[in-house]
């Protein structure tokens, strides 16, 4: 059951939609991603209606609805694990994404449970393979990057990969697609779990891979991450572009946007 809406914070978009969120500062950071012309948007545009948009990873819902008003029509099923962050998701998707489906659940490669670390202050980090020393780095990197000083730096990022430990229940793409749309064609399968990317792609049943016509993703280049992404995308059909934002340049993000010959 949901808990009452005044628990959580509220932010007005510039539409003059609100959103349940954990921290009205990260959402706005994160709804300005949703507004900018990247990869995400590139991917959106290509999507029809009847098409199922999926999710993994969705924070409090905010690419949802940028999927779901950039394609009405579409069926948007959205996933999130940590149970305050879903709790905006389900509360997001009711109010802005018609016929949406939230699911409180981690995707990885096979099912089960699995420890999950949350960031109260910085929930788009948390994650499966959460970690705080990379993690401190990365943030500090962007924000040197976007032109604040080391103390103002220091301020910002002083506990702010301060986790709280939890299991979650861990489901596979091939198995959500099983139980709520065993037909539909994969219009979008985005991405971003913080360093699980590769486990998400290795849950998908040869089976449903033709079905699933683009990708965009956040990849972590750690460990040849970002190759052996591509390299499995390849395998099955899409061809990938990779960006990093300037901001993020000294970091290991990057994102990932792959589509069938015949659909870029």
């Amino acid at each position: 059951m949901l808990t009452t809406l005044q628990q959580f914070p509220q932010l007005r978009l510039d539409d003059g939609r609100t959103v349940a969120c954990t921290s009205p500062a990260e959402a706005r950071m994160l709804w300005g991603e949703m507004s900018i012309d990247g990869f995400y948007r590139r991917a959106a545009a290509r999507l029809r209606p009847g098409d199922v948009a999926l999710d993994i990873g969705a924070n409090i819902g905010l690419s949802a609805m940028m999927f779901a008003d950039t394609c009405p029509g579409v069926r948007v099923i959205a996933a999130e694990p940590a149970p305050l962050t879903f709790d905006c998701l389900e509360r997001n998707v009711a109010a802005h994404v018609a016929g949406g489906v939230p699911l409180q659940v981690a995707v990885a490669a096979t099912p089960g449970v699995a420890p999950f670390t949350w960031y109260p202050r910085a929930t788009a980090n948390s994650g499966l393979y959460a970690d705080r020393d990379a993690d401190d780095e990365a943030t500090a990197i962007y924000l040197r990057n976007s032109g604040l000083n080391d103390e103002a730096i220091a301020l910002i990022t002083a506990g702010l990969h301060e986790g709280e430990q939890m299991d979650v229940e861990v489901t596979t793409i091939s198995a959500i697609l099983a139980e709520h749309d065993s037909a539909a064609e994969i219009g979008l399968l985005k991405v971003d779990v913080e360093r699980a990317e590769l486990d998400v792609l290795r849950g998908i049943a040869e089976a449903d891979w033709p079905r699933i016509r683009a990708v965009v993703a956040e990849v972590h280049d750690r460990d040849n991450g970002l190759a052996q992404f591509c390299e499995l995308l390849r395998r099955h059909g899409l061809s990938a572009q990779t960006r990093q934002d300037p901001s993020l340049a000294g970091t290991e993000l990057h994102e990932v946007y792959a589509t069938r010959p015949g659909d870029i």
